[in-house]
């Protein structure tokens, strides 16, 4: 379905840009994309995470206007139902909510210490002990998903809005060289290279935006 619009920051640096994409792309919802400039303060406000408050990632569809990237997903879960967004069994549904709302709420140690930055790579990264905790927790989330779920994504079979949301921390174990094992390092490399992943990071390296800020010499 065409006409639906998707505002976005940066492709290289925003993870919640990133996010909202994806959540479109497993509803099939076909959306133009547009980026807000690199000069607005909001914009840079998101991407130096010096604001919990921006208005992109934005979805406009069928008069609606929805600019949080939760919104976002449960726009998309109650307009699109029948598209798998989150898993069908009742259970599963809020354990899904759940750790999307982690996500969502919380982790700013590792979103800090690691920004996302899909151009870069810092081998031998040292991660600091406030991130550390954060990169156990994910790691516990998605052990608890395969164990109960069985993989390969963290629902099953297929990804759902919970991969999308944690897809930029992926991203984050790539370009920080964080040492992964076993079904961690097999999923964080099944969410790399998932088609419409694969499409943003082609698309980020052919960004022009460059912040000075995130793309310092660690």
């Amino acid at each position: 379905m065409a006409g639906a619009r998707l505002t976005i920051s940066s492709r290289n640096y925003s993870s919640w840009s990133l996010r909202a994409w994806l959540f479109c792309q497993l509803a099939e919802l076909d959306v133009e994309v547009e980026s807000v400039p690199t000069d607005d303060p909001g914009n840079r406000a998101e991407l130096l995470l010096l604001s919990p408050t921006v208005l992109t990632p934005r979805l406009d569809h069928k008069g609606a206007s929805i600019w949080d990237t939760f919104a976002i997903a449960e726009y998309l879960e109650e307009e699109f139902p029948k598209k798998g967004l989150l898993p069908l069994e009742k259970k599963a549904r809020s354990h899904s909510r759940s750790i999307i709302g982690e996500m969502h709420g919380g982790f700013y140690n590792l979103r800090s210490a690691l920004p996302m930055n899909l151009r870069a790579r810092y081998p031998g990264f040292r991660v600091f002990t406030g991130a550390k905790g954060d990169i156990r927790r994910v790691l516990t989330i998605w052990g608890e998903c395969f164990d109960k779920y069985g993989g390969p994504w963290l629902f099953g079979d297929a990804p759902t809005l919970a991969d999308a949301m944690y897809a930029p921390v992926c991203t984050r174990f790539v370009t920080y060289d964080v040492a992964l094992e076993g079904k961690a390092a097999e999923y964080r490399d099944r969410v790399m290279a998932w088609a419409p992943m694969q499409q943003w990071i082609e698309e980020a390296k052919a960004e022009p935006i460059e912040i000075e800020e995130l793309d310092i010499e660690f």
